[in-house]
């Protein structure tokens, strides 16, 4: 296989991979071994994301068209990329957590759901709780007001059946 059609390729699989992703996470991984950057890829994997090492002429005409374009200035030096594909926090979480681990790799910036992040951002992303939780807190926020309002009515109609009885024994003291 020719070259040109090798890079054709690989533009294509990362073009495909940035349209798909909804988070892009950009590091620098200068001075990681072969072995640490399989273990930061089977922690990605866990968390429904993956890695990928590409040249950065490649990177930045596979993001045309994609959101992963307004990042275009972060492709310099040696950058990996990891792409999110389930959820979002869980891919930026477990770069930051190998970050931690290893200071090796340098998160340079992220595309999260098509916006670009600072790395603080990214920061502030990777500690929020995961998408199911969020979900089941709205859930129980939205839950809340009518729980509340139930209670309320059925407050009243017992307020309202104790002062039927007690009209009913005055009667029957009267009688």
């Amino acid at each position: 296989m020719a070259t040109k059609e090798i890079k054709s390729k690989q533009i294509a699989d990362l073009a495909e991979r940035f349209s798909k992703a909804n988070a892009v996470v950009l590091t620098e991984y200068k001075g990681l071994t072969v072995a640490e950057i399989s273990e930061l890829r089977k922690q990605l994997k866990e968390a429904g994301a993956d890695y990928k090492v590409a040249k950065n002429t490649l990177s930045i005409i596979a993001s045309r068209g994609t959101p992963v374009e307004a990042a275009k200035d972060f492709f310099t030096g040696p950058t990996g990329i990891a792409f999110g594909f389930e959820d979002p926090v869980a891919a930026a979480k477990k770069v930051l957590e190998y970050a931690g681990k290893n200071e090796k790799l340098k998160v340079k910036s992220g595309i999260i759901d098509g916006k670009i992040c600072t790395v603080e951002e990214v920061k502030a992303i990777s500690k929020l709780p995961a998408r199911p939780v969020l979900l089941g807190m709205l859930a129980g926020t939205l839950q809340a007001p009518a729980s509340k309002m139930a209670r309320l009515l059925n407050a009243t109609v017992v307020r309202f059946a104790y002062a039927l009885e007690a009209v009913k024994n005055k009667k029957g003291e009267a009688a």
